[in-house]
């Protein structure tokens, strides 16, 4: 494939899809050009803003996403926006649903929506998702939306990639706070309670209120303190304070100098976690490993042999 970097830098979209589409590609040649092309763009990238958001099922994320999307545009800003998807295509999840609920937002020159492919493991989503990032800022994105379809693991590998994330919450509380996980509230830099307007709109206040009260019992060592915020993306309400919101935190963060400290330990992190992939598919590629394994499997199952001196015999073929 004949690759046209100038093309993608200087923010064609179809370059900018090109490349993307040799980043998931599962062809050996493609992922080798891949690299190539990224190792190029590297020092092109960085520029922007990553935001994740997540949110229970009916949140309206595709709505937010949409509202605050077109703000930003009006703002002069370039969006990009991914979905990361680890849900089979059987379970659905708002996969190729994106496109055509934002509506709006994609027919707008200075937005770029990229569904991630949901097959594969959970890695190989957050692989391409990263390396998509990094062609989204290379072609000029100020801003990239990543948004989690998928409900659990999903959250922490994207909150493992970006500079902020956000959980969109609905008016209700009380309940729903004892449905989300405590690891997710953890997570989160702000919580963002959509739907508030007509009658849900005190609800909302009251629920902004437990929200504070629940974030306030967890401990926050970092220089930010997690906002609890309401909004209607539907009506428009507060899309600006979001917006306003996510400034502050990049200014204190840069201040501070946990902006780029953030990305450095994700790039470090993300090291680690390949390396220990490739080791693992290096050892179930390997002949000898493969051979060897029924008998350590059944030596292990029958007492003869411990756990860790079967591990240790699978490692010495390496």
């Amino acid at each position: 494939m004949i690759f046209d970097l100038e093309k993608l830098l200087s923010g064609n979209r179809r370059a900018l899809a090109k490349a993307i589409t040799l980043v998931e590609s599962k062809l050996d040649t493609h992922r080798v050009e891949a690299q190539h092309i990224l190792e190029q763009v590297l020092p092109h990238s960085g520029n922007s803003i990553r935001i994740g958001i997540t949110g229970v099922p009916g949140v309206g994320k595709s709505t937010f996403i949409e509202a605050f999307g077109l703000f930003l545009i009006a703002q002069g800003k370039r969006v990009a926006v991914l979905a990361v998807d680890p849900s089979s295509p059987i379970a659905g999840g708002s996969i190729l649903g994106d496109k055509t609920r934002m509506e709006e937002l994609s027919r707008r020159e200075e937005a770029f929506i990229r569904p991630s492919p949901s097959e594969g493991a959970l890695g190989g989503v957050a692989q391409k998702t990263r390396e998509t990032m990094l062609l989204c800022e290379a072609a000029g994105y100020d801003v990239i939306l990543v948004e989690t379809v998928g409900v659990g693991q999903s959250e922490y590998q994207v909150a493992g990639m970006v500079d902020f994330f956000m959980v969109l919450m609905l008016p209700g509380g009380g309940d729903e706070l004892q449905g989300i996980k405590k690891g997710i509230m953890e997570l989160a830099d702000a919580l963002v309670i959509n739907k508030a307007d007509g009658d849900s709109e005190r609800l909302a206040t009251l629920t902004r209120q437990q929200y504070t009260s629940a974030m306030n019992l967890l401990r926050h060592t970092s220089f930010w303190t997690p906002q609890v915020m309401t909004c209607s993306a539907l009506k428009n309400i507060n899309i600006d304070a979001v917006w306003g919101m996510l400034v502050d935190y990049q200014i204190k963060a840069r201040q501070k100098g946990a902006f780029d400290a953030k990305r450095a330990q994700q790039n470090r992190d993300w090291m680690h976690q390949l390396v220990n992939e490739m080791l693992h598919l290096k050892l179930s590629q390997n002949t000898e490993v493969q051979q060897l394994m029924p008998t350590l499997e059944a030596g292990v199952e029958s007492h003869r042999l411990t756990a860790y001196a079967a591990a240790q015999q699978i490692l010495e073929k390496l």
